[in-house]
């Protein structure tokens, strides 16, 4: 079934309204047509609005809302991803999956050891790709939300940002303590909010490890193997993924 996003007040009772480029995707690529049902979510309530296509309008699509499913897809924490610049295009790869994951926010990171370096136009393009990505992602994993995609901050900036996090974990290769991440992993609690830091390829600079530690953050081990950033993203993910959703 496919999933679409509407802004709230397009949910009116038992009638809600498609428009922009939906209307497209819908008519002439998708080529459904009147009865077939479809997933609707405003993006905010965490709710799956199901309904039957009406009319096939021009410029909008109405549907007629036949239940509700209150059940959510989301996570019952609210997970911020702090993302190191990687080279490349790996970061369309990282927010895809990430999505996918459960991730909530997604925050790219300017550290010192990010061979990326974006002006501010060439950031504010990005950005606007990434955020493409996040939704189509969003619709593919059938998410009840559409994770942000932040403007790009430098590590110290980021590293306040994430104050708003009760739990905060930034994963280093050099840190050996596996029964310690167990325990930290095994303490989380529905309803925290996690924020999690990865560097960028050649991993954090020992002053933002430093700073890091100073303002509260917690080193973790993601293993003996060293890996790859578009990798420590998604295995932490998935750790904290399996261990919230019981």
């Amino acid at each position: 079934m496919y999933q679409f996003f509407v802004a709230p007040e397009q949910i009116q009772e038992n009638r809600i309204i498609i428009m922009g480029r939906d209307v497209n995707h819908i008519k002439n690529v998708l080529r459904m047509k009147l009865g077939e049902e479809i997933s609707v979510s405003n993006g905010i309530d965490g709710k799956e609005y199901r309904c039957g296509i009406e009319e096939l309008g021009e410029e909008e699509i109405i549907c007629t809302l036949r239940f509700i499913k209150e059940e959510g897809v989301e996570l019952p924490s609210k997970i911020y991803l702090f993302q190191g610049l990687p080279k490349a295009d790996k970061m369309e790869m990282i927010i895809q999956k990430a999505v996918e994951l459960g991730v909530y926010e997604i925050i790219p990171v300017a550290c010192k050891r990010s061979v990326v370096k974006l002006d501010e136009k060439k950031a504010k393009n990005k950005i606007q790709r990434w955020q493409g990505i996040a939704e189509a992602a969003a619709k593919q994993s059938k998410r009840a939300i559409i994770p942000k995609i932040q403007q790009v901050m430098p590590f110290q900036e980021a590293a306040a940002y994430s104050q708003k996090a009760q739990v905060r974990l930034i994963p280093y290769e050099l840190w050996k303590g596996m029964e310690k991440t167990r325990e930290l992993i095994d303490g989380l609690k529905p309803g925290e909010d996690i924020a999690v830091f990865i560097g960028p390829e050649g991993g954090f600079d020992q002053e933002e490890i430093d700073q890091a530690v100073k303002r509260g953050m917690i080193p973790i081990t993601l293993g003996r193997r060293i890996l790859r950033t578009e990798t420590a993203g998604m295995t932490a993910l998935s750790i904290i993924m399996y261990h919230l959703e019981q």
